[in-house]
């Protein structure tokens, strides 16, 4: 009896999204009619909230500000919290002890998402929370639309993608994942700067897209009066200052590259090249190793990551445990078909389909053969593994193999069914360079850097030299499955 009349009686109506917009805008102006700024300006703080937690002790005269982001009205006392991306503070407001005016303007002009500064003093609740006693508030910006459901979040990918903010506010994992991606940024920094590389800058505009092969994004510069690309890679630029004596170098920036989009590809994204002169890919592979095992430990704490799906299950656990597998491309090959290398071309086509392998009638024979790496060996890589001694052709920028000139002296990193990191040991011969410049040339929608070769005439030292892709790094370290969760604001189609 008692469950039929509470399921008789009518859920209270809520308001829509336009009567939630008006009361907050009558709101807004009623915050103005009693003399406040409800979007201030300048105001000084002690602490951040997440600051204060981490450094809370009682007794401390305090100025925070933030976002209020959760309220629990119980009468003549309200508990709020502040919050920012680094963390949340739990505010006390009792009607004893501020000027009536104050507790009145939170009780009934504040709302969830309006940016307040609080002075008060700390202490720790009966329940043990550590919390500020309000003594004073300052209205730093009203917010004219509400918060996401603070249990569900932002839970359409489109929003999320599109206004990141929104998924700032109510997805403590996402604000976690933007952490440490702006952490290990700093630690890489930190890391190579110990070991005497040089952090540099080179251009973003370029009048030869060179360093890769890949479809640049093309502008022009109206004072100069020609075009210019958006660069797909800072290599040949970073080895010119080689040749200017330079010997630890690297840059951390963007490169863009008109190609498509995917769960781990983005038109746009961060990649960390390094070069060493003197060096080779083995010496670079000990260091990029070192490195992704030492920002693993420092911010997972572990070597071994979890990915786990939406619901949070582990789909799988990827083992950095060193020493990392280090492998030829030809072996891996042959534990795909132990007679690859044997076969004729036309022989290799047919194993494709066999092997269940797309592939276009245009391709080369080299290219069927990385079709199969990428498809039966790359992406069921998840541990890491260094291949090395890839073929010539897909290397340009590489130097050969002096026991076998049919392949280069290259690693190419896989972890998590991906390239992480390719390194060389760098080609310093201009002639050879020119030589492979120019048969890449012929294949690829591309210019030769005259430019870049010119340098090289005047002597490059024998280097090693690396790439990571940090958006791919970030997914490893984190458990992201896409790149669009590691990416601030990932490039989307236009709404319309």
């Amino acid at each position: 009896m008692t469950a039929q009349t509470t399921d008789s009686v009518p859920a209270p109506p809520t308001p829509g999204d336009s009567e939630l917009l008006a009361i907050r805008r009558s709101k807004l102006e009623k915050l103005k009619e009693l003399g406040h700024e409800p979007f201030g300006g300048r105001y000084d703080t002690t602490h951040s909230p997440g600051g204060l937690q981490e450094a809370f002790a009682e007794g401390l005269s305090v100025r925070v500000a933030g976002r209020v982001s959760a309220r629990r009205d119980m009468g003549k006392t309200l508990f709020f919290d502040v919050s920012d991306i680094g963390g949340r503070m739990q505010c006390f407001l009792n009607a004893k002890n501020v000027p009536e005016e104050v507790f009145a303007l939170f009780r009934d002009l504040i709302d969830l998402g309006d940016w307040l500064g609080v002075e008060g003093e700390t202490f720790i609740t009966k329940t043990g929370e550590p919390s500020i006693k309000v003594t004073a508030l300052t209205v730093l910006s009203k917010a004219l639309r509400p918060m996401p459901d603070k249990w569900h979040g932002v839970s359409d990918r489109e929003i999320k993608y599109r206004q990141r903010y929104l998924d700032l506010m109510s997805n403590a994992r996402s604000r976690e994942v933007f952490l440490m991606r702006s952490r290990v940024l700093s630690e890489i920094r930190r890391y190579l700067g110990n070991l005497d590389y040089l952090e540099v800058e080179t251009p973003m505009l370029q009048g030869v897209a060179g360093g890769a092969a890949a479809r640049p994004f093309e502008t022009f510069h109206n004072a100069l009066g020609q075009p210019f690309y958006l660069r797909i890679a800072p290599e040949l630029y970073l080895k010119r200052l080689l040749v200017g004596g330079f010997t630890k170098v690297f840059e951390l920036n963007r490169n863009f590259r008109n190609e498509g989009i995917s769960r781990r590809h983005n038109p746009e994204f961060t990649m960390l090249e390094a070069y060493q002169a003197y060096g080779d890919f083995e010496v670079m592979a000990d260091m990029v190793e070192d490195l992704i095992c030492h920002l693993a430990e420092t911010f997972c704490g572990t070597l071994k990551i979890e990915h786990k799906d939406e619901e949070g299950l582990v789909v799988r656990t990827i083992d950095l445990s060193r020493p990392w597998r280090r492998t030829p491309y030809r072996e891996l090959l042959q534990q795909v078909d132990p007679q690859w290398w044997e076969h004729t071309p036309e022989k290799r086509r047919e194993r494709c389909a066999e092997l269940g392998v797309e592939i276009s009638p245009g391709m080369e024979d080299y290219e069927v053969t990385q079709q199969v790496f990428e498809k039966k060996i790359e992406e069921k890589t998840f541990d890491p593994c260094f291949v090395t001694h890839v073929p010539t052709e897909l290397v340009p920028l590489a130097k050969q193999n002096r026991a076998d000139g049919r392949v280069v002296d290259v690693y190419e990193l896989i972890i998590n069914g991906v390239e992480i990191s390719p390194g060389y040991s760098e080609l310093n011969d201009p002639n050879v360079q020119r030589s492979r410049l120019m048969h890449q040339a012929g294949e690829e929608t591309q210019n030769i850097d005259e430019e870049f070769l010119l340098a090289l005439e005047h002597g490059m030292p024998p280097a090693g030299g690396i790439g990571i892709g940090i958006d791919r790094l970030v997914m490893l370290l984190t458990g992201s499955e896409s790149i669009r969760d590691v990416v601030l604001f990932p490039q989307l189609k236009n709404r319309e």
